[in-house]
C-alpha cells in the first residue's frame, strides 16, 4: 500500500471557503481547492479556493454535472488558468451542505470530486462540519479545522478519514480559526464573491483579491 497523503491547508483559502458557507447559510455551497506537492510528495499543500455556486447545486442531475465539469471552459478552465501561473493546480473539492443536519459527503458532491480525481489522484474532498463550525462559534477554543477530509480509498470510493480527518488535515496557520472568527463577527462574508456572481455580472471579482486587504 502507498504512503497515505497528508493535507495542509493555508489560512486564507480556508477562511474563503468557509465565508461562503456562511453568507449562503440556507443553501448548498461549494469551491475548488488549488495547491501543489510539497516535500516527499506525501504532503498535498492548498494554497488557494476558489468558490464555485451557492444556487441549486444539490438538485443538479449527473449529467448537468458532467457537462458543467467537461465542458465549459468559463469554469475550470479559467480558474486553472488563472493559478497556473503561480504554479498551483487543481487539488481538490470544498462542499457545504445545505441542512445543518447533513453531515455526509453526497452524491452530487463525490461526482464532482471524481472529476478532479481523474486528473489528479491525491484529491481531497472537504466537507464542512457543521456542528464543529457551530462549537467553534460558541467557544472558540479549537484550533483544527471545521471541516471533515474524505479521500478515495483502496475501492475508489470516498471514504471519511478517521472520526473527522484531523489528523491527516492540518491548517498551516494556527491562528486561523481565531481570524476566523473576527472576520465573521465583523461581517466579513458580506464581501464574499462566488463563481456565480461573476457569472451574473463578470466585473465581480471572483478571485477576491481584495478580500484580506
Amino acid at each position: 500500500m502507498g504512503i497515505e497523503s497528508t493535507y495542509e491547508i493555508h489560512q486564507n483559502a480556508y477562511i474563503k471557503l468557509i465565508l461562503h458557507a456562511s453568507k449562503h447559510k440556507t443553501s448548498a455551497v461549494n469551491g475548488v481547492l488549488l495547491g501543489r506537492i510539497s516535500g516527499d510528495s506525501a504532503v498535498v499543500e492548498i494554497v488557494e479556493s476558489v468558490p464555485l455556486f451557492h444556487s441549486q447545486i444539490g438538485v443538479l442531475p449527473p449529467l448537468e454535472i458532467a457537462l458543467i465539469m467537461d465542458a465549459n471552459p468559463v469554469l475550470f478552465g479559467q480558474i486553472e488558468e488563472y493559478y497556473c501561473d503561480k504554479g498551483l493546480s487543481i487539488v481538490g473539492y470544498f462542499h457545504a451542505n445545505e441542512r445543518f443536519d447533513d453531515s455526509e459527503l453526497g452524491s452530487v458532491a463525490k461526482n464532482i470530486a471524481d472529476h478532479i480525481y481523474k486528473y489528479f489522484p491525491q484529491a481531497a474532498a472537504l466537507l464542512l462540519d457543521n456542528k464543529k463550525f457551530e462549537t467553534l462559534s460558541k467557544e472558540g477554543k479549537d484550533r483544527s479545522p471545521v471541516m471533515q477530509l474524505y479521500t478515495k480509498d483502496a475501492s475508489r470510493s470516498w471514504k471519511l478519514v478517521g472520526s473527522d480527518g484531523s489528523s491527516r488535515l492540518k491548517i498551516k496557520q494556527p491562528s486561523a480559526n481565531v481570524i476566523l472568527l473576527d472576520y465573521i463577527s465583523s461581517g466579513k462574508w458580506k464581501d464574499i464573491i462566488d463563481f456565480d456572481d461573476h457569472l451574473d455580472d463578470i466585473s465581480r471579482d471572483w478571485v477576491n483579491t481584495e478580500l484580506f486587504n
